[in-house]
């Protein structure tokens, strides 16, 4: 593989340079619909980008210090689902505010009893007229209290097979029946919630896909999901990575301490990993192909990349780093902020790093456990035994074909 980008006076950079110049103070609606926010998607949402393509788009507006709109999940996991199954009517409906930003999704996926068993739930969806009337709980929705839609998978045939007999739904938020209660983490913050349905009325326009068949568009949303998780910072494609820590490191002089040295030389080795495998799948995933199961080998790696990270983070203050405010930037007097920019973001401020080390906790659970990873990964890339379904009584595989 050729890991050189093209040069500065390549013609697809020159273009984007251009639009920057003729549009200072972008807004997310003016990157949405120039197709810089996901370029590989197909026009007129992006512009087809092929793999180089988008990488020339993204270091451009880097360099120009352009960000794109904040909507994970939107951006991530439902629009590429409803590319994938949407009606025309939900493409042109969705999508572009989508893009822009305008308006924020969730995911309405993990139920209290299904634990990462997610094709165990119970939330059921009954078709009344135009209508499905909608009554469940799920859990662990993240940002649903910003949201103007959620995807929202439900039982619609309680009779058929766990993995048959789920639909697929986009659900307004602010429809009556649904309460939003927060779920306050040991960070101090609330990013997940919980999520009541009573006799929620979703129109059957909202359906995605056919009926009885949403668990198969969940695996495409959830190959998405894994690939967004696993992009990025070292918390959920968010916050700093690797290279912001040694950043740190090397503005406070360094690190004498071998052992400290040692982990901190893992870690390079780690992220130049992930940064490889990155660009080995990026083809795939920038064609629109459907995440396979490289995704799980990456967030498994990620997952537990991010927690050593802030880890190290931690030890690298020595006592100090029990501290709430224990962080790389605490107490280093070496230290510029200036050195630690990301976008906006400076990660010098030792109470990110503090917040980090909480949150990392999660990093291995959310997303699809490490432990179900493991298994997607040793019976989709090394074709071992299938796990036995304790309640059917058959294989993965088996399950999948009803």
């Amino acid at each position: 593989m050729d890991f050189d980008m093209p040069p500065d006076d390549d013609p697809r950079r020159l273009a984007v340079r251009e639009w920057i110049a003729t549009h200072p103070g972008a807004s997310g609606r003016d990157l949405a619909e120039a197709g810089y926010v996901a370029p590989h998607w197909p026009r007129p949402w992006g512009l087809d980008a092929d793999p180089i393509h988008q990488l020339i788009i993204d270091d451009e507006l880097r360099r120009g210090g352009v960000r794109r709109p904040t909507n994970m999940i939107g951006i991530g996991w439902a629009g590429p689902t409803i590319l994938h199954a949407g009606t025309q009517e939900q493409k042109d409906r969705y999508l572009f505010p989508l893009l822009a930003g305008e308006e924020i999704w969730c995911q309405l996926f993990s139920e209290p009893n299904a634990g990462s068993d997610l094709a165990n739930l119970g939330t059921r969806a009954v078709r009344d007229g135009d209508e499905y009337v909608v009554n469940g709980q799920k859990i662990w929705t993240s940002l649903a209290q910003f949201s103007k839609f959620g995807i929202l998978i439900a039982r619609t045939n309680p009779d058929a097979p766990k993995h048959k007999g789920v639909s697929y739904f986009i659900c307004p938020m602010d429809t009556p029946g649904i309460e939003i209660r927060p779920i306050i983490e040991m960070t101090g913050g609330h990013t997940f919630n919980e999520v009541f349905f009573t006799d929620v009325r979703i129109p059957a326009a909202n359906l995605v896909g056919e009926e009885n068949e949403g668990w198969t568009l969940a695996k495409v949303t959830l190959g998405n999901e894994r690939v967004s998780l696993s992009g990025g910072g070292a918390l959920w494609g968010n916050g700093p990575n690797a290279d912001d820590l040694f950043d740190n490191v090397r503005a406070a002089g360094g690190c004498d301490d071998p052992h400290l040295r040692q982990r901190l030389a893992s870690l390079y080795i780690e992220a130049e990993i992930l940064r490889l495998i990155r660009l080995r799948t990026v083809t795939a995933a920038i064609k629109g192909a459907p995440p396979g199961p490289e995704a799980s080998i990456r967030k498994v790696l990620a997952d537990e990349h991010g927690q050593r990270i802030m880890e190290l983070a931690k030890d690298l203050r020595g006592s100090a780093g029990m501290l709430v405010g224990g962080g790389p930037g605490s107490g280093l007097d070496a230290v510029d902020g200036s050195l630690m920019t990301t976008g906006e973001v400076r990660w010098a401020d030792p109470a990110f790093w503090h917040f980090g080390f909480l949150f990392s906790q999660a990093l291995t659970i959310g997303g699809g456990t490490g432990v179900v990873q493991r298994n997607i990964i040793a019976e989709r890339v090394l074709d071992l035994p299938h796990d036995i379904d304790v309640e059917t009584g058959k294989t993965w595989a088996e399950a999948q074909r009803g």
